[in-house]
């Protein structure tokens, strides 16, 4: 306290202080004090007010606590005397036991006596019952029904709990309502049968539909009623629960597999497109029933039925049943995919599921797929390995009936730009196109794999095309007058192969997708460099048929009568251009192609002619004679090629210069320029060998022994290096077999 006492003076001293901290502030010293005393009594004031409130509640609360006390007591005290009756009733109440039965039989005698004009009167409403299910009144058959079962189950719950045991009393009541259970059964048939037909009674007549399900709800009730009782008594009429509810489910359950399974009409047997037919019934049939499931029935049942969802899981449910029944058939390939369009493209689709009628209560997204994973990826095994199958026989078929067309003694049929082809690209990629669109309707994952069968597949055709292509080409050379349209048809064949290609292109750019597997994109070379062999077989067998025409014109040149003025080269380049009016038919690519090879096996067997020594200039006037001739035979050559190829754009390679080279080395008249002019040769055309150098000088037939040796040694001491777009000429060239020894004698 005295801590406290110093504290409250100390905090005096400092307000004081702060109040008289100017002289001017001593006169207002009585007035401060005044004010003081005022704030004190009212501080007191309160604390009187507070603590006179804290006593009143105390003393109220003790009050309360004694008038608990006093009743506590007496509540104890009327305990005692409430337990001392009960002990002295306890003989009393044992002695009422035959009162209590007497009250039981009494009740018994009242429900009697109650039902008794039920009781006398159930034969006849047993008839009035069956003439109204007759009638097809079932609303008023099933009020009789109820009185009916409402009589036979009071009488039967009042000898139960009379005496439970007695089982003779019990039969008999059960034996005079027999009829009850019968009429039941009856009723519940006939209402099974409007359930069976609601689709087409909700059209016709909705009220019938809706009594019955009003018999069903009141069924229902009866039924929760009878079972609550049940935990309570443990009674249960006979018959009972009836579960009318169940039941209509699985009548509806059991309709809709029935209509579903009824709807196929055919066999694959009277109709090969029966599983078509059979799933457009089907989706017809489904997608009516829902829309009016959705539009009518709704309007007849309760909504906590939901009779909609409830009816499109049963629909939902019997499809996947039918679907996996046709699954496990041995189906055909193109009715797999009739299988797998309808199960995964058409069910979901705006034609059945996804129509716009039945959002939003149908939402295609959450709907659980008709056949499992397992099975479609088994159908597409199978559908794959039977179209494998299919497509390699119709690879060669087509082959077949291609080859057969090869011999015929008409020429083939031309495009609209005028080159010859056959129907072979055609029939082959118009046969791919409808698989693959096929497949596109199933997933994109099948069309992937289709067309890479297809591109594998036609991998092996291709070799197999190449080597029809070989033997038909044998089959001629053994009798060239047969086939009679053999270049004809050759060049078609090359053309195939440029539309194959073009085809093959297509089809990928059309059906590949960007992020495809990498093994479609890989087959692409394989198939142009069989391509492009098949081609360039083909044109190199129209190249021998020209060749075997020019072989003889070819043997007189370098010869005395070449010299002395043959027309050899005159008709060897009609003979070119002759037939390349004829290869006009061939397409660009590869006409290209071919006349660049004729160009340089024409001046090759030029060379050749040179060099296989068939004359040997006696002196300079020949030998000028000769390399004159054989430059202007150049010339020639050079102009028939340039006019072949102007429809190119592009100059044909310097072929024909090489000829004029080896002209100018005979023309030489000054010997000892000889070995200048030999290696200016070898440097331009590095393939060139010491036998073709040693015939060339034999040919010109003034070159000493040791001028040929000299050249020869030095040349081989310093080899040309050719350039990289250098083509080599030489290097097919074999000369008699003359070794470099015997030239130099």
């Amino acid at each position: 306290m005295k801590e406290t006492d110093r504290e409250a003076v100390a905090t005096a001293v400092q307000r004081v202080a702060g109040m008289l901290q100017r002289p001017d502030q001593l006169d207002k010293v009585e007035q401060y004090r005044r004010r003081e005393a005022r704030k004190k009594a009212s501080v007191e004031a309160r604390l009187k007010a507070a603590i006179q409130s804290q006593l009143d509640g105390v003393r109220t609360g003790l009050s309360q606590l004694h008038s608990a006390l006093s009743d506590v007591k007496d509540i104890q005290r009327s305990l005692a005397d409430v337990s001392k009756d009960w002990r002295q009733s306890i003989n009393t109440v044992e002695s009422l036991k035959a009162v209590k039965d007497a009250v039981v039989r009494h009740s018994q005698l009242a429900a009697a006596v109650e039902n008794l004009k039920n009781i006398f009167s159930v034969p006849e409403i047993v008839r009035e019952t069956q003439d109204l299910i007759e009638q097809g009144a079932l609303l008023q058959a099933h009020r009789k029904l109820m009185d009916l079962e409402c009589s036979r189950d009071g009488l039967m719950y009042e000898q139960y709990r009379m005496d439970s045991g007695n089982a003779r009393d019990m039969s008999l009541i059960h034996s005079y309502f027999g009829s009850t259970q019968a009429l039941s059964d009856e009723l519940a048939k006939q209402l099974w049968m409007v359930l069976q037909r609601s689709l087409v009674t909700v059209r016709r007549d909705p009220t019938l539909l809706v009594s019955v399900v009003r018999i069903i709800e009141r069924e229902e009730k009866i039924d929760r009623r009878i079972l609550d009782r049940k935990k309570q008594t443990g009674f249960v009429p006979p018959g009972r629960p009836k579960n009318w509810k169940e039941k209509m489910f699985a009548v509806l359950d059991r309709t809709v597999t029935t209509r579903i399974e009824g709807t196929q009409a055919d066999t694959r047997e009277s109709d090969r497109m029966w599983l078509v037919r059979h799933l457009e019934i089907i989706r017809k049939c489904v997608l009516d029933d829902l829309l009016v499931a959705r539009s009518l029935m709704v309007q007849c049942f309760p909504p906590r039925y939901q009779i909609f969802r409830s009816l499109l899981n049963v629909y939902h449910q019997a499809l996947s049943t039918r679907m996996q029944e046709l699954a496990a058939e041995d189906l055909e390939a193109n009715e797999i995919v009739s299988l797998l369009t309808w199960v995964l493209n058409t069910y979901t689709s705006a034609e059945m599921m996804g129509n716009a009628e039945l959002a939003p209560d149908v939402d295609v997204g959450v709907l659980e797929p008709l056949l499992s994973p397992d099975v479609v990826a088994e159908l597409l095994d199978t559908y794959m390995s039977t179209l494998t199958s299919n497509i390699i026989a119709w690879l060669r078929k087509a082959l077949e009936t291609d080859r057969k067309d090869w011999v015929k003694e008409t020429e083939p049929e031309a495009d609209q730009d005028g080159y010859y082809q056959t129907t072979l690209p055609a029939i082959v990629f118009q046969m791919f196109e409808q698989n693959l669109q096929v497949a596109a309707q199933i997933s994109e994952d099948l069309k992937t794999k289709v067309l890479v069968l297809c591109l594998q597949q036609m991998n092996s055709f291709l070799s197999r095309y190449k080597e029809e292509a070989q033997l038909y080409k044998e089959e001629h050379l053994r009798k060239r007058q047969h086939p009679h349209c053999y270049v004809q048809y050759m060049i078609a064949l090359i053309n195939n192969c440029w539309t194959l290609r073009e085809s093959i292109v297509s089809l990928k750019r059309k059906y590949l997708q960007h992020d495809a597997d990498e093994s479609v994109s890989l087959s692409q070379p394989s198939m142009d460099g069989l391509l492009d062999a098949i081609a360039e077989e083909g044109c190199s067998s129209l190249l021998e048929e020209v060749f075997l025409d020019l072989e003889q014109h070819l043997n007189e040149l370098m010869t005395k009568k070449w010299l002395l003025g043959s027309n050899a080269v005159d008709i060897i380049c009609v003979t070119v251009e002759d037939y390349f009016n004829d290869f006009a038919k061939i397409k660009k690519p590869y006409r290209k192609r071919m006349i660049a090879e004729a160009h340089r096996r024409v001046v090759q067997e030029y060379l050749r002619a040179v060099l296989q020594k068939r004359i040997s200039f006696r002196n300079a006037e020949e030998r000028k004679e000769g390399a004159e001739r054989m430059a202007r035979e150049a010339e020639q050559l050079r102009f028939l090629f340039h006019k072949l190829a102007a429809g190119f754009g592009e100059e044909m390679d310097g072929h024909c210069d090489t000829i004029v080279a080896v002209a100018e080395v005979i023309k030489l008249t000054d010997p000892s320029l000889l070995y200048l002019e030999v290696s200016t040769l070898v440097s331009k055309y590095p393939d060139i060998r010491d036998e073709h150098i040693g015939a060339l000088l034999a040919v010109r037939g003034d070159a000493s022994r040791d001028m040929k040796q000299t050249i020869i040694e030095t040349l081989e001491q310093g080899p040309a290096q050719a350039s990289p777009d250098y083509v080599p000429i030489f290097k097919d060239i074999v000369v008699p077999s003359l070794n470099v020894a015997k030239l130099l004698k």
